[in-house]
């Protein structure tokens, strides 16, 4: 049994396989919901205290980790908060040391608690994806349930999964225009 997870792969599959029995079962998002932000996290976080975009994402470079950091670099009215694990490779590791003194940009260490996850990405201004390969992403999902606005790498498959909905950028210079 083949399943897959967008039309867009879907798609693929049947092109590319001649696959014509392929299953989509798309991802849901419901176990999300919108948490407050508590004195626990202005304290840990207190960048929190102001509006600011969120991603959550493997720091590879198919998500166009580099892309969203760069035009974030170039646009220090907007803030962004970024989950993940910095430390995990040198790509990761070059980022953190190349963009972590901007007072705008804040590298968080991947973050386990669910709850205290909700509650920073709930409260985003919006939410930066910058997946370009693989499907659907249940962080795009997630921020999707959460009724954040999505600016996203403007791929087939994102733009499926955001029903056409979101604003789109294909490199760090339309992000930094939709900024």
């Amino acid at each position: 049994v083949v399943i897959t997870d967008n039309k867009v792969i879907q798609q693929y599959v049947h092109k590319s396989y001649n696959r014509t029995d392929a299953w989509l079962i798309e991802y849901g998002g419901d176990h999300v919901s919108k948490q407050p932000l508590t004195n626990y996290h202005y304290e840990q976080f207190p960048f929190l205290k102001q509006p600011y975009a969120f991603n959550v994402s493997r720091i590879e470079p198919e998500n166009n980790i580099h892309m969203i950091l760069d035009a974030f670099s170039r646009s220090p009215q907007q803030t962004l908060v970024m989950v993940g694990l910095w430390n995990h490779g040198k790509y990761g590791m070059d980022l953190k040391a190349k963009f972590s003194n901007y007072a705008n940009i804040h590298l968080l260490d991947p973050i386990y608690d669910q709850d205290q996850l909700n509650s920073i990405r709930s409260n985003a201004k919006f939410y930066v994806h910058g997946h370009s390969a693989g499907g659907t992403n249940p962080s795009l999902v997630e921020a999707m349930c959460l009724g954040l606005p999505i600016l996203s790498y403007g791929i087939d498959y994102n733009r499926d999964t955001t029903n056409h909905r979101a604003r789109y950028f294909s490199n760090a210079e339309e992000l930094l225009k939709q900024l």
